[in-house]
């Protein structure tokens, strides 16, 4: 009986763990949360498995071709890719604080389902390597200006618990002034390392 006792203390504090690392956002005052994807008719998300992160998955299915850290990319772009705070199909999606001040995710926009949904390709989104495709992320800015999003739990079947910061949108495309991308077949490993670290000197 003291087993089974342990064993049941043990489980309820192992799952008040998890709730914590799951985030502890205040929600008083959010938006109310869809009940679900708007796009009902549309194919559920496509999980394929893999060991790859966010940046190099959104580098190599976008035209925004930048290095180093998520959580760099928005200044990164500035004066090199348009930088908006409405999504575009072909856009990149950028959290601030993704799990902490150094530390974000990108996603690329597949497409754009309502004024206040998208759906994105994305990687390492759950901290597994996996690629998520055709992933809903919903706007619940209190002003429908996309600086607040959640993201579909594939896992759960519905939406994220946390409220993500949204840095904004960059590209598709550079910007009218902007210097042409570098193209990766032209840098030799040692150019990429060093580009992948954030060194540009």
């Amino acid at each position: 009986m003291f087993w089974g006792g342990t064993r049941v203390a043990a489980l309820a504090l192992g799952s008040a763990m998890l709730a914590g690392c799951a985030g502890t956002a205040d929600l008083t005052g959010t938006p109310a949360i869809p009940a679900g994807p708007m796009a009902q008719n549309s194919p559920p998300v496509t999980v394929l498995d893999g060991s790859l992160e966010c940046v190099p998955y959104a580098r190599a299915h976008s035209a925004v071709k930048l290095y180093g850290d998520a959580w760099t990319w928005w200044d990164q772009a500035d004066g090199k890719f348009a930088r908006e705070h409405a999504p575009q199909t072909g856009s990149v999606l950028v959290l601030a604080g993704y799990a902490g001040p150094k530390r974000g995710h990108v996603a690329v926009v597949r497409a754009q389902v309502s004024a206040r949904e998208i759906r994105v390709d994305h990687a390492n989104w759950l901290g597994d390597g996996a690629i998520y495709l055709d992933d809903p992320v919903s706007d619940v800015s209190p002003d429908n200006d996309w600086s607040q999003v959640r993201v579909w739990n594939v896992k759960t079947g519905g939406w994220g618990i946390r409220t993500y910061a949204v840095q904004g949108f960059i590209g598709p495309g550079p910007t009218e002034t902007a210097p042409p991308p570098l193209d990766e077949d032209d840098l030799d490993p040692a150019q990429i390392a060093r580009l992948e670290l954030g060194i540009t000197k």
